[in-house]
Parts: C-alpha cells; sequence; structure tokens
C-alpha cells in the first residue's frame, strides 16, 4: 500500500507579514510549523502503516509539500517520526499559487512519487488479495489536513480528488477500517457524524483531532539525518507553467489589510425612543 500525506508550511504565530506587491504571505521559512491538520493526517498514515507492519505488509509512506527549500526540514520531521520517504516542489514557477494552482502542484508530485524512480527508493507493499492495484503513478490513498491555519479554505483534498477522479470524504473524524480495496470513516456532516465506506484510491482530508502526531525518537531523528529529501522544480515533474504560479491561479487577492481597530464609543442617554432614533442615525452615518 502506497499513502500519500500532503503537508503545508504555515506561520507558528498570528504574526504574518504580507506582500505588498502579490499580496501574498511573505513565507521565509524561519517560524514555520507543519500545519497542525496536515500533521494529524501524517500521524494517521502512520498509525495505518504501524498496523499493516504488525500484519507482515508493506506499507510506503510518503510526505509531500509544496514550499520554499526550508520547507525540506519540516519534511525531513516527517521521516524522523516514521515517513518512509519525502518530496518537496520548490520553484519560483509555483510561488503565489491560489488552491488550483496548488492542488494541480501537488498532483505533479504525487504522480512523481508513482514514478519508477521514486518507487525504486522506498519499499512498498504489495495490494491484499482482493484489492485492485491503482494506477500506474497514483497511490492507494491520499491524506490532506481538512483546513490550513493560514487560509481556512479547505479545498485542496477535494480539488486533488477531482483531479484524479477519486472518491473524496471530508472532515474525517475517525478511520474505522482500510483493506480490501476500500475505506470506511467517520466524518462530520452539517447533519451530525456519518459512516461512509467509499473504494481506494481515495481522498480523505482530515480533523486536527483525528490523531494525536507522535514524536520522533531518537533512531527516527538518525534515520531523517541522513535520508534523501527530493527537492524537485517545475520543470522536473513537468509542470504546466500555465498552471502553475500565479499565472495558474484564477483568485488573486486583491487587497490585503489590518482592519483599523478603535475603541471610541458613545453612551446614548435620553428615552428608548430617543436612544433608538441615534442607533439609527449612527447606522445611517456608518452606511448600514
Amino acid at each position: 500500500m502506497h499513502i500519500v500525506v500532503c503537508v503545508k508550511a504555515v506561520p507558528s504565530s498570528t504574526e504574518v507579514k504580507m506582500d505588498p506587491v502579490t499580496h501574498t504571505i511573505v513565507r521565509d521559512g524561519r517560524e514555520s510549523v507543519v500545519n497542525p491538520f496536515d500533521a494529524a493526517a501524517l500521524e494517521v498514515a502512520l498509525a495505518i502503516k504501524d498496523e499493516r507492519a504488525a500484519a507482515g505488509e508493506g506499507c510506503r509512506v510518503s510526505v509531500l509539500s509544496m514550499g520554499i527549500p526550508a520547507t525540506e526540514a519540516l519534511l525531513r520531521d516527517g521521516i524522523a517520526r516514521g515517513a518512509s520517504d519525502a518530496l518537496l516542489l520548490s520553484d519560483r514557477a509555483f510561488a503565489g499559487a491560489d488552491t488550483l494552482a496548488t492542488s494541480y502542484a501537488l498532483s505533479c508530485g504525487i504522480r512523481e512519487l508513482g514514478s519508477a524512480s521514486m518507487s525504486d527508493a522506498a519499499a512498498s507493499g504489495a495490494p491484499e488479495r482482493g484489492e485492485s492495484a491503482p494506477g500506474p503513478s497514483l497511490p492507494d490513498l491520499i491524506l490532506c489536513g481538512k483546513m490550513a491555519v493560514d487560509g481556512d479554505t479547505a479545498q485542496i483534498g477535494p480539488e486533488l480528488a477531482g483531479l484524479f477522479d477519486m472518491p473524496c470524504v471530508t472532515d474525517v473524524r475517525e478511520l474505522v477500517a482500510i483493506g480490501r480495496g476500500r475505506v470506511t470513516v467517520r466524518h462530520a456532516t452539517d447533519a451530525g457524524i456519518e459512516l461512509v465506506e467509499v473504494p481506494l484510491p481515495a481522498v480523505l482530508t482530515v480533523a486536527k483531532d483525528i490523531a494525536q502526531p507522535r514524536m520522533p525518537s531518537i533512531a527516527g531523528v538518525r534515520v531523517a539525518a541522513g535520508a534523501p529529501v527530493a527537492v524537485l522544480s517545475a520543470a522536473r515533474v513537468q509542470a504546466d507553467p500555465a498552471r502553475s504560479g500565479l499565472a495558474g491561479s484564477p483568485t488573486q487577492v486583491v487587497r490585503s489589510f489590518v482592519p483599523e481597530r478603535s475603541d471610541a464609543c458613545e453612551v446614548l442617554e435620553g428615552s428608548v425612543p430617543e436612544q433608538a432614533a441615534r442607533i439609527i442615525a449612527l447606522a445611517e452615518e456608518a452606511g448600514l
């Protein structure tokens, strides 16, 4: 089984800087962490790997990200926690991507992870009996966090599912079972928690509280220190320039700003009708 976990580097605090020209977040990598939702997704993948290892079956967990070169350290941390291998897409051509362009870039990375060269670099188990093998370049399972804390769009997982024509289950709260070509999960909906089963390959986006991420072991840190992390350009993964970065982003931020705040207040006096009339006047002055 091959599982790909998509992770994103996000600011470690709410104090973020915006580029005044591109209106995108300035990512210098100095104070970045793995998006907490993605960290939970990685733990789900590692738990599956542990279960299959206990049953004597192979499982390859690949960690994938698109970002600046400093993101490599976060991917190496994923290997320290138990991931099999990692791939970083890093290129100026990817800069300024919206969710559609990001999903496209990640899809190129996922196909690269399924190529012969990447597959040979990490051990991967054979499918179970009765379990159909995925296409030559697609994993059995793609895991994403439900959303990123610096964007809150929750679009990457569903967009990847659309690009690969895979079933997608969002906001997964519990992975009930996986095997024999199917995965069963409980996920949140507007109507409550729903139990669903979908065929593999599939895409799941998980809630932050689905699992508590494990800490890397000393042995894992030593393995990660010497493990190769592939850092590939847009050209290397054959990404279409017209679908990458700002050029491939149909949605763009027109303006970003910090809202002005004021603690000024007005005490309304007089009778209730007089106070109501003053509230109406204030609303009209504010253009409400």
